[in-house]
């Protein structure tokens, strides 16, 4: 049998085995099933979990079904008889229809995190780990892993994490095989700072005000480089994929917080080692003399190896005279790209009729950089939430009336291209706080409700010049 098909196999087994390792000390007592209740549960999960991916994409192939056959004839028998074929399975019904089963956590899942609640345990926890690695070996039995199984995946994750979340389970937590749990400890390479969970990153990214669009691509980048992953530790032929990105949108939209999340995702997938960003733009890139701006980039390069390279307003390198260098800059950046694909992952951001210029600038931009994360502005509500975070976090905050003129004020705005989104959040709070304190010396003994709370008065009127930057867009505000 060939090592694709076993792969699943191997998954199957490992959730199985596992769990039951895990769990059969507390099969009755917790879960209120014997050990051999317990064992058919776990196979028809592997069963249903299997199927529901290769499902995903409403095409079943012939390589997946047959892996699909080894991986569970054993546990079933009856459904998958000696010698059972992909035409078999297919006349069956066995695998059509079940990508349903993703929308909802099974019964055996539902009672361990019940469990997990009553118990103060996180056995939940293992079957997510496994479970998901059953996943991703599934949508990566064939060559090309579409979007609609990455995005199975992230949906299966999603919903696991929802449920957990539900019973207070730490989705972050290990738990021995003797049935206790313990806390997993992970060695720190020095000098870094601990490598972080993905889960706990990409939830961190699902807390992002906005910005649904670029969450969704991102988690499904996540996914590819989990089973591109998983095919290369089996030694199977990984396809040849380009990890760098374009973002683009108006500034303040929060692209500079996603690339750092970013290079924290690549680190946490083995992409990279230190999972660090180096922050760049045309200045720090280009020379003024014959020579120097080569060095630059390498200079660059060399400081975000093992990271992130984020090269803001990246289409003003095609700007410039006769005897601008910015070319030089694009054409040494292009070659390092290629030369250190394996040690520096590069994301180019700015205007998107702009980065559209720069990409047909070399020949080389475009098989590069095949991937474009679009930033949407925020809308009034959403920026209103940004205000609010900057507010919280000087401790000030809006009155019912405030928060109307914010709204007004957002509303009034010009969207075009150079909007500030999260900048002018910030600038809006700023020139409210200044209007806000010559209010208050106005007053003889003001109170503490007073000193910090914004209202109408503060914020309607005002005119600001935005000047363009990006938000952090997180609970510390706009940077």
């Amino acid at each position: 049998m060939a090592e694709l098909d076993l792969g699943l196999a191997n998954s199957v087994e490992a959730f199985i085995d596992t769990l039951m390792a895990t769990l059969e000390p507390v099969s009755q007592s917790v879960l209120r099933r014997g050990p051999d209740q317990l064992r058919k549960d776990l196979a028809l999960d592997a069963f249903n979990c299997s199927a529901a991916f290769i499902d995903c994409d409403d095409s079943h192939s012939d390589l997946e079904l047959e892996a699909f056959v080894v991986a569970l004839e054993q546990h079933f028998p009856d459904l998958l008889p000696p010698d059972t074929s992909p035409a078999d399975v297919r006349a069956a019904g066995l695998i059509a229809g079940k990508r349903s089963w993703l929308n909802e956590p099974s019964g055996l899942f539902n009672s361990m995190v019940a469990g997990d609640q009553q118990n103060g345990t996180a056995y939940s926890s293992v079957y997510y780990e496994q479970a998901l690695r059953m996943a991703h070996t599934a949508i990566g039995l064939d060559d090309y892993t579409s979007r609609f199984e990455l995005s199975g995946v992230e949906q299966f994750r999603s919903m696991m994490l929802r449920t957990m979340k539900s019973g207070n389970v730490n989705s972050g937590a290990s738990v021995a095989t003797s049935g206790s749990p313990v806390t997993a400890a992970a060695p720190v390479e020095e000098d870094l700072p601990p490598e972080r969970d993905l889960d706990e990153l990409l939830e961190e990214l699902d807390a992002l005000i906005g910005l649904e669009s670029v969450k969704e691509e991102v988690k499904l980048v996540a996914a590819l480089l989990r089973v591109q992953k998983l095919r290369a530790e089996r030694g199977l032929p990984v396809p040849d994929s380009s990890r760098h990105l374009i973002f683009v949108g108006n500034p303040g939209t929060g692209k500079t917080t996603v690339a750092r999340l970013l290079a924290q995702i690549y680190r946490s997938l083995g992409v990279v080692e230190k999972g660090h960003l180096v922050e760049t733009d045309r200045s720090g890139m280009v020379a003024g003399f014959v020579g120097q701006t080569a060095t630059k980039v390498n200079a660059l390069f060399d400081r975000a190896d093992q990271g992130v390279l984020l090269v803001d307003e990246a289409y003003s390198l095609t700007r410039g005279g006769e005897k601008d260098f910015g070319r030089e800059a694009i054409d040494t950046m292009v070659k390092l790209v290629e030369d250190r694909r394996d040690s520096v992952v590069v994301v180019l951001a700015g205007y998107p009729d702009e980065m559209a210029d720069l990409v047909e600038a070399n020949p080389g931009m475009k098989s590069r950089f095949p991937r474009t994360i679009r930033f949407e502005d925020y809308d009034d509500e959403e920026l209103l939430k940004i205000f609010s975070l900057i507010s919280e976090s000087q401790e000030y905050h809006l009155d019912e009336s405030g928060e109307e003129a914010v709204l007004a004020f957002f509303a009034e705005q010009d969207r075009g291209q150079g909007f500030g989104n999260g900048r002018t959040a910030r600038n809006l709070f700023e020139a409210s706080v200044s209007r806000h304190a010559v209010r208050m010396v106005e007053i003889p003994d003001p109170t503490n409700d007073q000193l910090i709370t914004l209202t109408r008065d503060d914020i309607e009127g005002i005119a600001l010049i935005d000047g363009e930057g990006d938000s952090t867009n997180a609970t510390e505000g706009a940077e």
